[in-house]
């Protein structure tokens, strides 16, 4: 027996960003004698998904609930092309997790802009996802397709990098919820009394990226989180830094602002090496999760 569906098939578009485990570097960049917040973030193929449903009888917010940052780069957007949505249904879905530093809620925007484009038939603009993202929220570089240093404020980027190192990641969620903006005096103070030793970790990552070196990539990295650790500390910081030779990691991430941290791995570890990592882990307290970082 057929059965006939009767339902109107929909329009649907959709939108998808991924999101960040951390920064490889995160500190000051002084620009016109001011500083600013700078990260290099290590892209996690991890994702968020936007859609939009035309449907009748719907209003334009449907499905966009608490979102606020979504609606108001929806609405940015709009008044840019002065376009108007015709009635429909919002859909929202992400492997990221919220408030851990993973990007969750830049990636809803980035998705969410991309399903625009997508509905409205328009070409991507770097410069307009930047402009409505300031106006925003303090935010990272998940738009686009390779490494660079970025002024998160300014939502500018300073230096993009040819070399787009794979990496591989053994981390743990602490658990703690960070409000990434209520972080910006505290990090500029931080910054301000150690700008020599950020400096001196920028320009290891810079050369690392210039000359295609990972192991020096992994080691600033590592460096710039021992750094973070005198104003946004990690409970595991110290246990995980001591045991980073034992377990054959070449370096250490985590969220600046955020509750992630873990081990960096230039090669793919193999399971039992990974089961050490496990247990270390599991050892305080927590599950680990393994996967590959990077934009290759």
């Amino acid at each position: 027996m057929h059965y006939k569906n009767n339902m109107p098939a929909r329009q649907v578009f959709t939108g998808i960003s991924h999101g960040t485990l951390g920064e490889l570097f995160q500190g000051p960049h002084e620009e016109s004698g001011e500083l600013n917040i700078a990260i290099i973030s290590l892209p996690l193929k991890s994702y968020s998904w936007v859609h939009f449903s035309v449907g009748p009888g719907a209003r334009q917010d449907d499905g966009i609930g608490a979102r606020s940052k979504t609606r108001k780069a929806i609405e940015l957007y709009l008044q840019h092309h002065s376009r108007t949505l015709p009635p429909g249904y919002w859909n929202f879905s992400s492997q990221l997790l919220q408030g851990k530093g993973m990007s969750s809620s830049t990636a809803d925007i980035v998705a969410a802009i991309r399903c625009l484009d997508s509905h409205f038939s328009l070409e991507p603009q770097v410069g307009l996802m930047t402009d409505i993202l300031r106006q925003i929220e303090r935010s990272d570089s998940v738009f686009l397709d390779h490494y660079a240093l970025y002024l998160s404020g300014k939502q500018k980027v300073v230096e993009d990098y040819q070399y787009s190192p794979s990496l591989y990641a053994c981390f743990i969620d602490e658990g703690e919820v960070v409000d990434t903006e209520k972080t910006h005096d505290k990090l500029i103070a931080h910054y301000d009394r150690n700008f020599e030793a950020y400096a001196r970790v920028l320009t290891l990552v810079r050369r690392g990226f210039k000359s295609s070196d990972a192991s020096m990539i992994c080691e600033g990295s590592t460096r710039s989180a021992i750094l973070s650790q005198g104003i946004l500390p990690k409970k595991n910081f110290e246990a995980v830094l001591e045991s980073q030779q034992a377990l054959q990691a070449d370096g250490v991430v985590v969220a600046h602002t955020g509750s992630v941290l873990g081990y960096l791995f230039i090669n793919k570890p193999s399971a039992v090496d990974i089961g050490r990592v496990s247990a270390f882990f599991f050892g305080l307290g927590k599950q680990c999760s393994f996967v590959k970082v990077g934009l290759s």
